[in-house]
């Protein structure tokens, strides 16, 4: 019994051995909530017997085993704010100037990320990685303008993934052939949603051809040029973002509208939300406590609701003092002056386990995918003050979806945020709404994070999975817009209309002939 059981365990330790792969993430964008959807990712990966390795700039105290393991690179982080500025003290006027012109804005973005990306791969604890060039199965790198880094994969002798923040879009659609035209898919900056107008297709249209343009004409070469500069001469830096393996978006079509997904990409929305773990005891009592319910005022991770002008602070107050509802705030500051009696002001609370609770009315919040994501997931109604990014166009989304009130930061007054507090609160619908999406979000046949894992595991099973892979990526652009064969069709029908015209040309001149010789026949007979 003792050798069957010895053996029983050898076994077990063999499967585990040879189904156990190395996989290095890579997420160095100093933005909490980018670092915590790729943390997140690569936890699950380490509980799921994976070797896991996350390249970053923040450090996790506390690993979820020892398959886990971090690479931190200091300073990076420090560097990334003097290149970003005071992202955390947002002003009514910044936020309308983002969502007024956000060409410019994404611009600057994108510029900033160029620098980021090589303040990355200068970095010595990237290098040093580079030098030693350790074997991994898998490189996950986040989809956020950082293409040089995906050379990395390539040097290393992996298969890339790719991890994209949001849904499918035009960050991501062309390097896996996802079809997407700017008919009815919206850029994320521009605060789009829903069925777009004629006006709003038009900005779609330019918007997507420029940034097409830009990304093509300037960016990628300067991405070619940082890979062979910083990781190899001879690693051509199309043909590995053109071969990405697999797709994984944060998304779900409970939280967007349904789009084309080509095979190998795979929506994972919600994997870092967790079943509600039991409040800290303060917290649990203010909610058990709360009759007329709870509101929850939180502007994320990379906002400081501390750090709001003045005016908008007053008129969140007023607009709060009025409610019977307690108000639980998220606020980065010790104190805050003439806080209203029913005010209740925290530097951190944990998020998601707060809306599980059923005391929760109303979440107000800057309309971040996180939140986003949180809001459906434990079905709470919220007004949304988007900021910046891809905020105005969640916001918009699930006001679409009949769960949301949106107001823009410019237009936030005490009389506005208070009519949209009562009418969410007071309307049913609202609830009734997000709670249906809540249902379908739970719908599905597997868990998120477990399909993240299966088609992780997929890929380096089946060497890359290239049969998940489109034709149209072997194809040039003219082909696959079809423009070679419009050209043929027109200058067929060019030549027939042609031949067409001078035939009647000919045979009317002819006619003409006939008939001035047989009038001048006529005439010489008189």
């Amino acid at each position: 019994m003792k050798s069957k059981e010895v053996l029983t365990l050898l076994f077990l330790s063999c499967v585990c051995y040879t189904s156990s792969y190395k996989i290095l993430g890579i997420f160095p964008v100093a933005s909490p909530s980018h670092y915590f959807l790729g943390n997140e990712l690569m936890k699950g990966l380490a509980r799921a017997g994976h070797e896991s390795t996350i390249l970053t700039i923040f450090e996790e105290k506390e690993p979820p085993n020892d398959n886990y393991k971090q690479i931190i690179m200091e300073g990076l982080y420090d560097q990334q704010m003097q290149l970003f500025g005071d992202m955390t003290n947002m002003s009514q006027k910044d936020s309308q100037q983002f969502f007024k012109n956000p060409a410019m804005a994404m611009l600057d973005f994108l510029e900033i990320m160029n620098q980021i990306t090589e303040l990355t791969l200068s970095h010595t604890k990237t290098q040093k990685l580079l030098q030693e060039k350790p074997k991994y199965d898998v490189v996950i790198i986040t989809q956020f303008n950082v293409e040089a880094l995906k050379g990395i994969a390539s040097h290393l002798g992996a298969h890339l993934v790719v991890f994209n923040n949001h849904a499918a879009g035009s960050w991501v659609n062309h390097i896996v052939g996802n079809p997407s035209l700017p008919s009815y898919a919206a850029e994320l900056v521009l605060g789009f949603s829903g069925q777009m107008n004629f006006k709003q297709r038009l900005i779609n249209t330019l918007f997507s051809m420029a940034q097409y343009v830009y990304t093509h004409i300037y960016q990628y070469p300067q991405h070619s040029a940082l890979v062979h500069k910083y990781i190899s001469k001879d690693i051509d830096f199309y043909k590995v973002i053109y071969n990405t393996s697999l797709v994984l978006l944060n998304s779900h079509i409970s939280l967007d509208k349904s789009g084309a997904l080509v095979p190998c990409m795979r929506d994972i929305g919600g994997f870092h939300v967790k079943p509600p773990k039991k409040l800290p005891e303060d917290l649990q009592k203010y909610l058990d406590d709360a009759k007329d319910g709870v509101i929850y005022f939180s502007m994320g991770s990379n906002v400081r609701s501390s750090t709001l002008p003045l005016e908008t602070r007053q008129a969140l107050m007023k607009a709060f003092s009025k409610r019977k509802e307690k108000v639980l705030w998220k606020f980065e500051d010790d104190n805050m002056p003439g806080k209203p009696a029913n005010v209740k002001i925290q530097k951190w609370l944990p998020q998601s386990d707060l809306l599980a609770h059923p005391n929760i009315k109303l979440f107000i919040t800057h309309g971040g995918f996180l939140s986003t994501i949180e809001t459906v997931y434990h079905g709470v109604p919220t007004v949304a003050i988007p900021i910046l990014g891809d905020q105005l166009k969640n916001a918009r989304q699930s006001e679409n979806d009949g769960y949301a009130k949106v107001i823009e930061m410019q237009e936030l007054t005490e009389e506005l945020l208070s009519s949209s507090i009562e009418e969410v609160i007071s309307n049913k619908k609202y609830r009734d709404n997000v709670k249906t999406r809540s249902k379908i979000f739970h719908d599905r046949q597997v868990k998120p994070m477990d399909d993240a894992v299966y088609w992780i595991e997929y890929i380096v099973k089946h060497n890359g999975a290239n049969h998940l892979r489109v034709n149209y990526l072997d194809m040039a652009w003219y082909q696959y817009y079809l423009l070679d064969v419009f050209l043929v069709v027109f200058s067929v029908i060019f030549i027939v209309l042609f031949l067409i015209k001078k035939t009647v040309c000919f045979i009317l001149g002819k006619l003409c002939k006939k008939s001035d010789k047989k009038v001048s026949n006529k005439v010489k007979k008189q």
